[in-house]
Formats: C-alpha cells, sequence, structure tokens
C-alpha cells in the first residue's frame, strides 16, 4: 500500500514537471529558437516526408517478417546510415543559410548546465516510464520477446560485440536519434502542424520505429519528454544527453541484473 502511494506521488510529481515545461514554453512562445524553426519551408518538409516515409515502410516490413538476430554487421550498417542522414540533412539545412549550431543550440548551455539539466528531468521522467509501461504490460501482454538492441546485448559472447553495443547505444544512437527525431522531425512538424501535434506524432513516429509493440507506450513518453527538454532548455545537447543516460542505464541494469532493477 505505502509503495503504491508513493509510485502514485512519483507519477504525479512528474506529471507535473513536464506539463509545466510544456505550459513554459507555450508561453514562451515566440523566442528566438522557435523563430528559426517556423523558417523551415517546403525542402525541409519534402526531407521530412521522405523520412517518415522510409521509416514507416521499415515498421512494416518488419511487423510482417519473423524477427531475425540482429548482428554486429547490423550495428555498423545502423550507425553508417544514421551518420549518413545527418550529413545529407546538415548540408541542405546549410545551404538554405541556417546555422545548425544556433539552430540547435549547441553552444547555448555550459556543460555543466546540461549534464544537471538532463539528470533532473529523466529522474523526472523515470515514474512516467514505469507507468506506462505498466499500463502497456495490462493491455499487451508481456510480448514475446525483447528489443532487438537488448536481446543482442545480453546474448552478446565477445567484450568487442559489447563494446561495440555500448558505443552505439551510449554515443551514435542518442546524437543521432535526437538530431533526427527531436531537432529535425520535430522542428518540420512543429513548423506546420504545430507544437502540441508536432509532439505527439514525434513521440509515436520515435515509439514506432524501434518496432517492438510492448515497449511503445514507454518509448512515446520518453520520445515526449525529450521533446518537451529540448523545448524548454533550447538545446538539443540537452535530450541528447538525457537519452545516453537512459540507454548507460539501461545497459548497466542488464549488465548488473542482481544490482539494478530490471
Amino acid at each position: 500500500m505505502t509503495d503504491s502511494l508513493i509510485n502514485s506521488l512519483l507519477v504525479v510529481a512528474g506529471l507535473y514537471v513536464y506539463l509545466s515545461l510544456f505550459r513554459q514554453v507555450t508561453v514562451r512562445g515566440n523566442g528566438a529558437a522557435a523563430l528559426g524553426e517556423r523558417q523551415l519551408g517546403l525542402p525541409e518538409a519534402i526531407a521530412a516526408g521522405l523520412l517518415i516515409g522510409w521509416f514507416a515502410l521499415n515498421v512494416v516490413a518488419a511487423s510482417k517478417t519473423q524477427p531475425a538476430i540482429f548482428q554486429t554487421r547490423d550495428l555498423l550498417l545502423t550507425g553508417g546510415f544514421s551518420m549518413a542522414v545527418i550529413t545529407v540533412l546538415t548540408s541542405l539545412l546549410q545551404l538554405r543559410g541556417f546555422s545548425v549550431l544556433s539552430l540547435g543550440g549547441f553552444s547555448r548551455l555550459g556543460f555543466g548546465r546540461i549534464v544537471s539539466t538532463a539528470a533532473v528531468l529523466l529522474f523526472a521522467a523515470y515514474p512516467l516510464l514505469f507507468a506506462a509501461d505498466g499500463l502497456s504490460r495490462r493491455l499487451l501482454g508481456e510480448g514475446s520477446g525483447r528489443q532487438q538492441i537488448v536481446e543482442m546485448f545480453t546474448g552478446s559472447q565477445t567484450l568487442q560485440q559489447r563494446v561495440l553495443i555500448i558505443l552505439l547505444a551510449i554515443a551514435i544512437a542518442p546524437f543521432a536519434e535526437e538530431f533526427i527525431f527531436r531537432f529535425f522531425l520535430y522542428g518540420v512538424l512543429k513548423r506546420y502542424l504545430g507544437r502540441g501535434p508536432g509532439l505527439f506524432l514525434n513521440a509515436l513516429l520515435f515509439g514506432a520505429v524501434h518496432v517492438h509493440l510492448p515497449s511503445l507506450g514507454p518509448l512515446f513518453v520518453l520520445g515526449a519528454c525529450f521533446t518537451l527538454a529540448y523545448e524548454w532548455s533550447g538545446s538539443i545537447l540537452v535530450s541528447m544527453t538525457m537519452h545516453a543516460l537512459f540507454n548507460f542505464l539501461s545497459l548497466s541494469a542488464l549488465a548488473f541484473p542482481n544490482l539494478l532493477p530490471q
């Protein structure tokens, strides 16, 4: 009974934090970062449409095939493809006269402020993730398996493979996914649909591309929290750091199951 009450209070506290962030960014509305995002035009919308279409095709294809064993080669291809997408998007923005560093707020906050803000906001997000996970389990069941990257990490036998997985999960994936989903796709969706619908669709797409139905709810919540953290702080580095910390804690729980809760 006491644990349930504490968990409920933590969920309420997490909701309060993120609803407060949403209210603040809505009131701020027309800041410099938002002004830059509103200037994104048709070329960016076309690029975003192509990306979303590509993701949708991959989700549909994955849902129609049996889950394959994730190999080291797949990790390298995924990382290489992500970096290629980032290079293309960065080149497009630069050709269009945008400053990627300024638009993403890369120099907006100092290192200490970025880390502390990311840690506090991730701590506030965890009760919401646990609640979403519990709701997903009730509605969808446990599912037939775990996400591919989780299966690969727990099943890896060599140190080289584990180091590669950790590098991808803590360094490459947070940078690539936050740049693509929060910085670019959310910027375009917000420009044409508005902040609320843009946040919802971006979080839904973020959850869907991981192609693991039992994790859709928690990943949707996680994506929404990352987006609000980016909007509120004005720096994409905050959501990147949150993402890296989340992946680090998740892998630590897998590597040390007797010390950390799963």
